[in-house]
Parts: C-alpha cells; sequence; structure tokens
C-alpha cells in the first residue's frame, strides 16, 4: 500500500507544538534539582515566551479568522480550529505556571528569606509607614489617574502596560459607580524592598503600593474596588515595502501602531469585580476566551528582577565566564591566525570576544580595504557599530546591512541604522519583501601576493550581549572560493546581481532548500542501496512540510534520522512506515540552544553544514539565509562531537514521543551526562591546556539569562 507522506494526520499544528515548547521551559522551573532563583528565571522566561506569542502568533490566527481565511495548516486545522485549541492549551500553561509559583516558588522562597508581600493589608504598621512614605515622595508625582465620565473618554490603554482599574463613587452621594484607571509607571522598579530586621528581605510590588493609596489619586471619591490588569495587543507589523519610498520612516510610523493594535488578551486579577471586569471587557472588545484570572501577580517577567536582589548568590548557579579559544591567542593577529587554516567558534563557551576583534583589527589595519556586514540583531552598546564606525572614520569601504524588520529590534536598528549612516558607512536595508537573517562578515585585504578575503559565518547574531547566553557556532576563513561566494552575496544584498552560480555557500530564498532536499534524498539512495544512510540534524524549529516529507520518505527507506529541535516539531515520531528511524530530542538548558548544524553521513565520507536558518517555510522562502559547509577534517570532528554530546545528554533533553509528548529519559542506573555542563568544562579544560595550566575541578555553570 502505497503511503501518502502528505496526510495531515502525519503533522502536528505548529502553535500547539511552541506550547509544548514553553511547558519544557515550565518543567525547568518545577526541577527541584535545580537552584530556587534558577527555578524563578525560568519562569521569568515562560512568561516572557508567551506574551511575544500571543502578539504575533496569535494575533497572526486573529487575523486569519477576522478575514474569512480558512485555508487549512500542514495538521489539517483551520485558523479558528487553532485558535480554539490555542485556548484550552495555554489556559492548562498558566494554570501550571501560577501554581508552579504559588505552591512550589513561594514557599521556598520564604523559607530561605525572601517575604513577597503579596497583598498590603500584610504590612505592619510599621511598614506601612515606610511603603506610604515611598508612595509619596517617588511614585506619586510620577502617576496619571484618569476617570472617565461623559466628558473623559476610555482612556487608550497601552500594550503589555501594567494598569490598576478600580469603580469610584463621588463622596457622600448615590451617584452611579465611575470607572477609573492609573498606569503603573515602568520608569519605576516594580519590585520595592521594605527595611527588615535580620537576614530576612521583604519586598512588595509597585501595584500593591499604589492599591494601597488610590484614595490619594481620586481626593473627593470613594475607591469601591481596585484591581490590576494588563493587556497584550497584536503587534505584527504590516508595511507594504513597495509603497514605503523610506523604509525607516514607514517602520518608526508603525512601531507606534504596535501599542494601539487589537487587544488580544486580558489578565486580570481572580476576584475582580465583575462590575470592573465587564467595563474593561466591552471597552477593549475582548471575548471571554481571551480573559486570563490570575492568582498572583500578573506579568512573571518581574521574577527576573526579582533574580537580580543581592544577597541570594548561593540560591543560584555561578556565572560562567566564556574562554580564550585556543586557536585566536590574546592580542594575536587574527589575520595571520586565519591563514594557517579555517577557525571553528563555539559560543558561548569560548567567547565571542576574537569575533568583535576580527571587526576591530579590521578597522585599524591600514592594508583592509574594506569590510561588509550584515547586522540583524545587535547589543544596546555594541562594539561591532563602534567598530565599523571606526573603520569608516579611517577610510575604508564600510558596507552594512541592516535589518530594520528584525522583530522587537526595529527600534534599535533604525537608531544604530543612523549612527553608521553618520560615520560615512554605506547603509542598505536588504532586499524588498526578505528578511536579511543571515550572518555574515567580509574583510577585504591588501597582501604581498595580492588581495585576500577573510569570511566571518555563523549561526548567531553579531551581539556580544546574547552570544554569552545562546550556544552559537561561528568559523572564520580565508578560502578563497567561499571569499568569493562572500563577494557574490554582498553584491546581490547591494545591488541586483544575482550569481549564476555558488562556490561552497548554500543561500535562501532560492537555492537552499533545494540544497536540503537534495542531501536528504541523497542519503535515501544510499540506503536503498544499503550504504551508511545517516542524518543528525540541530535546529530551534523543524516545521517545513516539504522538509518533514522528504525526512519521513528518507526513514521509510531506511535512513537512521536523529534530530534536536529546541522549539517547534511538526513532525511526530513512531508512525509504522514513516517515521520509525526518526527520533526527536529538544535540550532546555542554562544557556539557549541556538546553533544550526547539520551531518550527513553520505555513505562513508561524512558532511557537516551550519547556518542562519531552521527548517521552516519562512526561514526556506521568506529570509536570506546562509548555509555553509565545513571543510576542514579536525572542524568536522568537533562538530560532529557537539551533536553526539548532545544525542548522549540525559539531564536537559525531553525525547518525543509517538503521541506527541515529550519525556525526560529514565536516568536510573546511567551515568548523568549534560552536554552544556561538558561544553563548559572541555572549554576550560582546552584554554588551561592552551596557558599550559593543570586541568580543572568539575563544576556546574549559568549565564545571567535565557530567553531568545
Amino acid at each position: 500500500m502505497e503511503i501518502n507522506f502528505s496526510d495531515p494526520k502525519y503533522y502536528t499544528n505548529r502553535e500547539l507544538s511552541w506550547v509544548l515548547f514553553d511547558h519544557r521551559v515550565l518543567n525547568e522551573a518545577r526541577d527541584k534539582n535545580i537552584p530556587l532563583f534558577e527555578r524563578l528565571k525560568f519562569l521569568s522566561i515562560t512568561a516572557s515566551n508567551l506574551d511575544e506569542f500571543f502578539m504575533i502568533r496569535v494575533a497572526s490566527l486573529k487575523d486569519m479568522e477576522n478575514a474569512g481565511y480558512t485555508k487549512k495548516d500542514i495538521a489539517g486545522m483551520t485558523p479558528t480550529e487553532q485558535l480554539k485549541a490555542l485556548h484550552v492549551a495555554i489556559h492548562e500553561l498558566v494554570d501550571l505556571q501560577y501554581s508552579t509559583y504559588n505552591r512550589s516558588l513561594l514557599p521556598l522562597l520564604e523559607k530561605n528569606g525572601l517575604h513577597i508581600i503579596r497583598e498590603h493589608e500584610q504590612l505592619t504598621a510599621e511598614e506601612a509607614v515606610y511603603v506610604d512614605q515611598y508612595f509619596q515622595e517617588n511614585v506619586y508625582p510620577v502617576l496619571t489617574p484618569m476617570a472617565v465620565d461623559s466628558s473623559r473618554p476610555f482612556p487608550l490603554i497601552r500594550n503589555k502596560s501594567l494598569n490598576i482599574g478600580a469603580m469610584v463613587r463621588k463622596k457622600n452621594s448615590d451617584e452611579e459607580l465611575e470607572f477609573a484607571t492609573v498606569q503603573v509607571p515602568s520608569v519605576l522598579s516594580r519590585v520595592v524592598r521594605i527595611p527588615s530586621k535580620g537576614k530576612t528581605c521583604k519586598i512588595i510590588l509597585l501595584e500593591e503600593i499604589i492599591e494601597r493609596n488610590m484614595d490619594k489619586l481620586f481626593l473627593n471619591y470613594d475607591i469601591v474596588c481596585a484591581h490590576p490588569f494588563r493587556i497584550m495587543r497584536n503587534a505584527d507589523l504590516s508595511i507594504d515595502e513597495d509603497e514605503a519610498a523610506d523604509l525607516l520612516k514607514e517602520i518608526e510610523k508603525q512601531l507606534k501602531k504596535r501599542q494601539w493594535g487589537e487587544a488580544i488578551r486580558l489578565e486580570v486579577e481572580s476576584g475582580m469585580d465583575k462590575r470592573l471586569l465587564k467595563i474593561i471587557k466591552k471597552e477593549l472588545n475582548i471575548e471571554t476566551q481571551n480573559i486570563y484570572e490570575i492568582d498572583g501577580p500578573l506579568d512573571l517577567t518581574v521574577l527576573m528582577k526579582i533574580y537580580g536582589l543581592d544577597g541570594f548568590d548561593h540560591l543560584k548557579t555561578p556565572r560562567y565566564e566564556p574562554q580564550q579559544s585556543p586557536a585566536l591567542p590574546a592580542g594575536c593577529n587574527i589575520f595571520e591566525e586565519i591563514r594557517k587554516g579555517d577557525i571553528l567558534l563555539h559560543h558561548p563557551f569560548q567567547s565571542f570576544t576574537p569575533v568583535v576583534d576580527f571587526i576591530r583589527q579590521a578597522a585599524r589595519d591600514p592594508e583592509v580595504l574594506a569590510i561588509k556586514q550584515t547586522l540583524y540583531r545587535v547589543s544596546g552598546n555594541s562594539p561591532i557599530i563602534a567598530a565599523l564606525a571606526q573603520a569608516a572614520e579611517n577610510g575604508k569601504q564600510v558596507t552594512v546591512l541592516v535589518e530594520l524588520k528584525a522583530r522587537f529590534d526595529e527600534e534599535n536598528n533604525i537608531v544604530w541604522a543612523r549612527m553608521l549612516e553618520k560615520a560615512g558607512c554605506h547603509v542598505i536595508y536588504g532586499l524588498v519583501g526578505l528578511k536579511t537573517h543571515s550572518k555574515i562578515t567580509l574583510v577585504v585585504r591588501r597582501e604581498e601576493d595580492g588581495i585576500r578575503r577573510y569570511v566571518h559565518l555563523g549561526t548567531g547574531n553579531y551581539n556580544d550581549a546574547t552570544a554569552k547566553l545562546y550556544t552559537d557556532v561561528g568559523m572564520l576563513t580565508c578560502a578563497e572560493r567561499i571569499g568569493e561566494d562572500a563577494t557574490a552575496v554582498f553584491n546581490m544584498l547591494s545591488g541586483y546581481s544575482e550569481p549564476l552560480f555558488w562556490n561552497k555557500l548554500a543561500l535562501a530564498p532560492l537555492w537552499l532548500k533545494d540544497k536540503f532536499l537534495h542531501l536528504i534524498e541523497r542519503e535515501k539512495n544510499y540506503a536503498m542501496e544499503g550504504k551508511n544512510a545517516h542524518i543528525i540534524a540541530k535546529m530551534n524549529s523543524l516545521c517545513d512540510k516539504d522538509i518533514i516529507r522528504a525526512l519521513y520518505e528518507a526513514s521509510a527507506a531506511g535512513v537512521k534520522i536523529e534530530l534536536i529541535v529546541r522549539g517547534i516539531c511538526c513532525l511526530k515520531v513512531g508512525i509504522p512506515g514513516v517515521s520509525e528511524n526518526i527520533s526527536v530530542r529538544s535540550i532546555v538548558g542554562n544557556f539557549l540552544e541556538h546553533s544550526r548544524i547539520f551531518y550527513f553521513a553520505n555513505d562513508d565520507h561524512y558532511e557537516i553544514y551550519c547556518g542562519s536558518a531552521d527548517w521552516m517555510p519562512r526561514n526556506l522562502e521568506r529570509r536570506v539565509e546562509i548555509l555553509f559547509p565545513v571543510d576542514r577534517p579536525e572542524l568536522k570532528e568537533e562538530l560532529l562531537h557537539i551533536l553526539n554530546s548532545q544525542l548522549k545528554d540525559n539531564v536537559k533533553a525531553s525525547i518525543l514521543q509517538p503521541d506527541g509528548s515529550y519525556e525526560k529519559q529514565d536516568k536510573r542506573g546511567k551515568q548523568l551526562f549534560n552536554s552544556q555542563d561538558a561544553f563548559c568544562l572541555e572549554a576550560i579544560q582546552k584554554a588551561k591546556e592552551a596557558a599550559g595550566e593543570s586541568a580543572i575541578e568539575s563544576r556546574t555553570f549559568i549565564p545571567e539569562t535565557h530567553h531568545e
């Protein structure tokens, strides 16, 4: 019987798969083996993830539903069906978030000397005096109370802002109740520490302080009730680039609209007065299923602020310091080292500093003629931006592609684009209709034997801050054929020249998907010939139907396929005759798994590729992405070691089951292996050996934060 590999029953819905990913992050917050403050941090990450999911993915489904769009996704679900299933799944997730907070974390915090005052009524007389004085001196001058009556319409409530809604009545009157609201100012710290005796640390949240003092904001009124609420709006930008004469100005205009998009989620304090809820619901035009009644503080991203409190280092895992790469000793001439052979960097285990130094040295080197780079997300005070500006001031040809459409970094990128232009850089904004997500830098240098091109290619952004938090790989090379391709990439981005062929690189949206399909097909053919056929692929997300179908066909032909997919996975495992030879694991650990590495056995002549693209339609069809081969044997071995270590991980890996759930491995009687910890220890060991020092002791590490 012929199998229809496109049958929707063989695919998982993308959005529901994402909810399962956030559950895996939440499981870290529920893991009793993890230090308490790290658990707080993971809970905060689940909340931040969920906010973005609503603003973009749920909002997009709402737009489709409103437009009467009924086309089914790869799992055979219409937008309306997806929204219905998501409401159930997300309500369950939120319930689990808050039961984790209330039942697990709060009692443990209390036991460890951190007391969070949940309601202002719990304050002692002495604490109440302090809190009221704090309100008078620090909070009151910043607030803008807003009443709603016949002359004052319902105010615009900003996206993601925390507000306190109230029902008020004029003193000594029988007049009807009126609605009033005040925004909790984001310019003030939401976590307020109350002076306390002994080793106990007491904190109260800013909204509790405001709620306690609402009567001071509405002097001639009685406060009948007051409750916090928070809304999430559609934040997906819609830009018609063909019509936008100035993309910079158009994006700035759209960013303002993001604050006032359609309301798609309302969070309210559980037990909110029904009259108050009715008014907010009506004015925001929000459906009952999109209202979340919360037993605890709204917006759990506040837990990241609590994580930052002084005096609790014993409840955190020691921070890991990225190590020097032995191939690039401090103070070396990077160009000389690259000429000796390709160099692989594994972040954050190895430092990102050499990548910054690569640009800095190029900016100062009198023999460097040109620097070209793509920038997708950069840090707040980026040393790379400073080096590029310096290079332009030093008279070098500097071309920078700044991707203005990098979601939630648009504002930041507009600032950098203007600054680079002022410094004399040639700034381009990518190709119409496509995001440029590729990570590439080209340095053109004049040398004794002619012009030589040095190239950096990576799987992660040129962001020195996230490079300490995200796992990524990068390669520095001066291979001539990659240099030629790099020039062709920038000519394509800045002009209209589409190369006739590529030496080594494969680019989306035109060539990359075909390359992957060809590589998978080749393994399938080897399997049918009885030869060694094996695929290992590591990425953030897998939801491209053509790729999944090709993997199913390869699996059915006997190819062993091992997938390491951190987030969304629309592929199903264990389907007889379809995916019996496929395994999927997701690793959620101290660092955010972000690298994309692809291994193809190719009989016994294995090939390894790295790139900026996940196996998703948006990456393969609607973005400029780069896939690059790693040819140097030692570097190939290093990458295969990374993949094998992750396949061996039995501490942080969750395994996809045939029923679509994820389960941690049974560790009984097995030696525990945490791949991220192993990479930390290996990097320290290599750095020490390079410096001639002795071996190190085993230890566990963690970075500052974990979010994408």
